[in-house]
């Protein structure tokens, strides 16, 4: 199978920090979401900066709490305000190859909601249904080089020749596959 080579652009401020600390590990806090809808639908949103597809997320701002900093990504990206969200729960945080910590928050939509692309942020909106990732036939692991260094992550199956689900937005919608297995067993 050939290597993917992902090169993400690096925002100035983290160029700026860089200058000061070289390459030491920097996490940057973020926040991420998992919206899925009264059908099992999840929101997926394709980022104007890289093409790549993912879930609603950003960083927390100075002096922000994380289910402050995700609603705010969340209509900031899709124009859906806070109202419009039933935060479920938090899944497991991680922290990404990127340099990212990211806390994922499980959120519901209220019905007949309709997102809206922010052109300046997001170029598409797609939705995946939750049924397709259950299927652990649909998760696997895939071999990226990334910074000179081969590395494996996580990658979806596309649905009916969607999205390209991979790195840290299937990690995280494996582990929300993994919580609600768990609760299955229960």
């Amino acid at each position: 199978m050939p290597v993917s080579v992902y090169r993400m652009p690096v925002p100035d401020y983290v160029t700026r920090m860089r200058e000061h600390i070289g390459h030491d590990l920097l996490l940057l806090p973020g926040a991420g979401a998992v919206v899925r809808d009264a059908r099992g639908w999840i929101l997926l949103l394709k980022r104007s900066d890289n093409g790549q597809w993912s879930l609603p997320a950003g960083m927390i701002e100075p002096g922000e709490q994380p289910g402050e900093a995700i609603l705010r990504e969340i209509t900031e990206e899709t124009g859906i305000v806070a109202a419009q969200v039933q935060p479920l729960g938090w899944l497991d945080p991680m922290a990404t190859i990127t340099g990212f910590r990211v806390l994922p928050l499980v959120a519901r939509l209220a019905p007949d909601i309709a997102p809206v692309a922010d052109p300046r942020e997001v170029d598409e909106v797609f939705e995946v249904p939750l049924a397709h990732l259950l299927q652990p036939a649909n998760l696997r692991r895939v071999p990226i080089e990334y910074r000179g260094r081969r590395r494996h992550v996580l990658e979806y199956l596309p649905h009916q020749g969607g999205a390209r689900i991979w790195g840290a937005t299937a990690s995280i919608l494996g582990n929300l596959m993994e919580r609600l297995a768990a609760a299955e067993l229960r």
